[in-house]
């Protein structure tokens, strides 16, 4: 499970996130949403360790991750898939999966990349090609399977449909279900709330930084935090 408590991030005497809490369990998938600038993406920065929280506590499964480096929370089981994907377009697709599995032993860096083969199969389908003549859709694939080389129990998904045509976003979200269901805890910033809330076990919504709505999916739509927070006060003026 990972829990984020009471976190607080500045950027100089900004204050981006103030007192968040929120938590992603195994098996779920908990939707954050939120207007630009709301806080969402710092907030999954920090718990990464890509930026430094000012105040507050990150776990996963009960073990403190706070402000540790990047590289050992990936150790320790949890992985940032960033907006943008971010893949290394010169590298092949299988360059780019062995990458993401570069803290595992060999045999069980060969074990994963058969799952992750199991779970996209255009990827295996591409294995030899340049990641960067990939589709946008392909591209967040090869990003996902990427984090799942290091047989993450926890995934914080930044965005993963922003960019994307939208005969693949449906397929790239479908994927976001997927993951979840094999038993990974997974904490999602998605543009879209419609289809986020589609797949979403779990929502919260964020509004200048601090937390404004959190419970069930189903209860989201109906909400008027929810609605404040994503669409804006025009949003509840009929």
């Amino acid at each position: 499970m990972l829990q984020i408590s009471d976190l607080h991030v500045r950027y100089a005497t900004a204050e981006a996130v103030r007192g968040v809490s929120m938590s992603a369990t195994p098996g779920r998938v908990t939707l954050v949403l939120g207007a630009n600038g709301a806080g969402k993406s710092s907030t999954l920065r920090a718990a990464a360790g890509l930026v430094r929280s000012h105040a507050g506590r990150v776990e996963l499964d009960g073990q403190d991750v706070t402000n540790r480096k990047p590289h050992e929370i990936v150790r320790r089981g949890m992985v940032l898939v960033p907006e943008g994907r971010r893949v290394f377009a010169p590298l092949t697709v299988e360059e780019n999966l062995v990458l993401g599995g570069y803290s595992a032993k060999r045999q069980a860096a060969d074990a994963v990349l058969k799952e992750v083969f199991g779970m996209f199969p255009i990827l295996e389908q591409r294995r030899a090609g340049q990641a960067g003549l990939l589709s946008g859709g392909e591209q967040q694939m090869l990003a996902f399977g990427r984090a799942l080389m290091s047989s993450p129990r926890a995934m914080m998904l930044d965005e993963p449909s922003m960019g994307l045509a939208p005969t693949m976003v449906e397929s790239v979200l479908g994927a976001v279900r997927r993951m979840a269901e094999s038993g990974i805890a997974v904490l999602l910033v998605e543009q879209n709330p419609d289809l986020g809330l589609e797949i979403a076990d779990d929502v919260v919504a964020m509004a200048r930084g601090e937390v404004v709505f959190t419970g069930p999916a189903e209860q989201a739509r109906s909400n008027a935090s929810v609605l404040r927070a994503f669409l804006g006060e025009a949003a509840l003026v009929e």
